[in-house]
């Protein structure tokens, strides 16, 4: 596996790579298993496969939450070399951004509006700006996200419809826990406490879903939230049921049109997000 810090390096090495299918798994880093399937779906459909490591501090809205996210580039290193991972980008901040650099100004139709857009102003104009950035050096066929974000990933589908006409955008399975956790770098920073009664949060989500004919949304949504608030030490930011292709809410269960349930949760020392099909 090739490890590439600039962009001029990568450039070099396309030369000699020209007229192949490029899968991209972006990421900040800390990679689990459900990366590593991001990583390992690409090399199956790709001749070429890039997965990105940079934890992008314009997407942070605290500089503690970034200064504190998990960081283990050996360890990562060694991971993308057992799925067969053929480049690793891995470049710093300096060369991602000039000095003062400003956000990319892109329309996202409200979809950056709700949920993770209320919570964390600014945060998808980050993430949008990195995208953007990456697609353009790295040139994807294919570029890969987990469902686990899954606001983002229908914020990144979007923009790639409308700034990236040729990037497929597809978005994989979340990957869980023994205990249904969803798997996330952030998990690490968890105290054995919290960990132990973060399995509530999927948990209280499943249950409400299984109420999706006998109660309404709202009374559903408040049961969610009241079975992880019971555990003193979490709090629910929200639980929004929502239509998956337009985030919008939705108040019922509709003939055609796929829902999902999608949560975020302040533990002690770290947030969690989380969502289901509903």
């Amino acid at each position: 596996m090739h490890i590439f810090r600039t962009v001029a390096q990568l450039e070099e090495y396309y030369k000699t790579h020209q007229d192949i299918t490029i899968g991209f798994v972006p990421t900040m880093g800390a990679l689990h298993k459900g990366h590593i399937s991001l990583v390992k779906k690409s090399v199956e459909e790709n001749q070429l496969t890039v997965c990105s490591i940079f934890v992008n501090p314009t997407q942070f809205n605290s500089k503690e939450d970034l200064e504190k996210y998990p960081r283990n580039e050996k360890h990562d290193i060694l991971l993308l070399k057992h799925a067969k991972c053929n480049v690793a980008f891995i470049p710093s901040a300096e060369e991602m951004y000039a000095e003062k650099e400003k956000l990319l100004k892109f329309d996202l139709k409200g979809l950056d509006a709700t949920m993770e857009g209320k919570f964390r102003k600014g945060h998808f104009a980050g993430v949008i700006t990195i995208v953007n950035k990456l697609f353009n050096i790295v040139k994807p066929n294919r570029a890969y996200f987990g469902e686990k974000d899954f606001q983002q990933l229908i914020i990144i589908k979007y923009m790639a419809q409308k700034l990236h006409k040729k990037v497929e955008v597809i978005g994989c399975p979340t990957f869980r826990e023994e205990d249904n956790l969803a798997m996330s770098s952030r998990n690490a920073r968890l105290t054995p406490d919290d960990r132990k009664h973060a399995p509530t949060i999927y948990k209280a989500m499943y249950y409400g879903r299984t109420h999706k004919h006998d109660w309404d949304f709202k009374h559903i949504k408040e049961e969610v939230a009241e079975r992880i608030n019971a555990y003193k030490k979490f709090k629910v930011d929200y639980f929004e049921i929502v239509e998956a292709k337009t985030l919008k809410p939705a108040k019922g269960v509709k003939k055609d049109v796929q829902l999902r349930a999608c949560i975020a949760v302040q533990t002690s020392t770290v947030r969690l997000i989380d969502n289901i099909i509903f």
